[in-house]
């Protein structure tokens, strides 16, 4: 009877104790290293006066309410948050056996950035980790202008100040035609992910239609692909070409002769082209001023035979 009253009076005053007050709004996210400016649950069992949100700081620290000292909690997992906290209310002799939970209920601190040439540049934050793939997803995928790398930069860690950032590059065609699993890299936060524009060859002069032309493998660019995309040579194209070519730093160029004529009769072999080089193809003026007169010929040739013609009808 004693026994059975026991557990009665002792089921009682545990209905009575308060519970921890918590906020059914928030989310218990993946439990990562937490960083400035995270938003943290914490919850301390029959003290709702401790339960609360707490906005992680600039200096990676934490205050909760009668705590005299602020915790640091940069770069900790919650449940090593639990632990700090625990010993702080324990020192401060203001519980004697706290029972306390910690869980992130926004993360801040692991913004993943996605620039360059993608349809819709992005920032999230990492909630979990993601992958190389699922960030440019993201982003809605590469733009038509996207060049054949993608250039990652994270903070190297346990750096210095200043210290510059780590860069990974990675190439588009592995990581699309997934012939290289590796190439889908992890993302934790705080990368940047930049997709580079493909470089541009610009082809001018005697051509059909001058213009900037994407180059999306420097290695497989040529005089005569470039002349395909500049729809071909115009009739008074001349024998030479010359490709200008950016080298040794701002203001250095570079003239290189090119034999066109002879590429053209296959008596010399194509000539590779590099991003940003300028295709010029020179003027024949001798062709031109033939063209020119045997147009100027036809002209009065016609214009006699019309006149011609008149007169007979009349």
């Amino acid at each position: 009877m004693k026994t059975a009253l026991f557990f009665i009076l002792t089921a009682a005053a545990l209905a009575q104790r308060p519970t921890p007050m918590a906020d059914p709004s928030l989310t218990n996210l993946p439990a990562q290293k937490i960083g400035a400016d995270d938003l943290l649950a914490v919850s301390v069992y029959d003290a709702p006066e401790l339960t609360r949100t707490v906005r992680v700081g600039a200096d990676g620290t934490i205050r909760l309410p009668m705590l005299k000292q602020r915790l640091k909690v940069d770069g900790m997992m919650p449940g090593d948050v639990e632990l700090v906290i625990a010993e702080a209310l324990q020192k401060e002799e203001l519980i004697v056996e706290p029972l306390v939970s910690v869980t992130v209920a926004e993360y801040h601190s692991r913004p993943i950035s996605v620039m360059g040439a993608v349809k819709k540049p992005a920032t999230f934050q990492a909630e979990a980790p993601v992958t190389l793939l699922h960030a440019l997803a993201r982003a809605e995928g590469l733009s038509a202008e996207a060049g054949q790398e993608i250039l990652i930069s994270r903070p190297a860690r346990d750096a210095a100040p200043g210290t510059p950032p780590l860069v990974q590059r990675v190439s588009v065609k592995a990581l699309i035609d997934g012939a290289d699993a590796a190439a889908n890299v992890m993302l934790t936060g705080g990368e940047e992910v930049r997709v580079p524009e493909a470089g541009r060859i610009y082809v001018v002069g005697n051509v059909k239609k001058p213009g900037a032309f994407l180059v999306q493998d420097n290695a497989q660019s040529t005089v005569l692909k470039a002349l395909a995309m500049a729809e071909g040579l115009l009739p008074y194209a001349g024998k030479q070409a010359y490709i200008y070519r950016t080298e040794g730093g701002p203001g250095g160029k570079n003239e290189i002769p090119v034999e066109l004529r002879k590429i053209l009769d296959r008596k010399a072999g194509d000539v590779a082209l590099m991003a940003n080089d300028i295709l010029y193809i020179t003027d024949n003026k001798g062709r031109r001023l033939s063209l020119t007169a045997l147009e100027k010929i036809t002209l009065f040739g016609a214009g006699i035979t019309s006149a011609l013609v008149y007169a007979g009808v009349r």
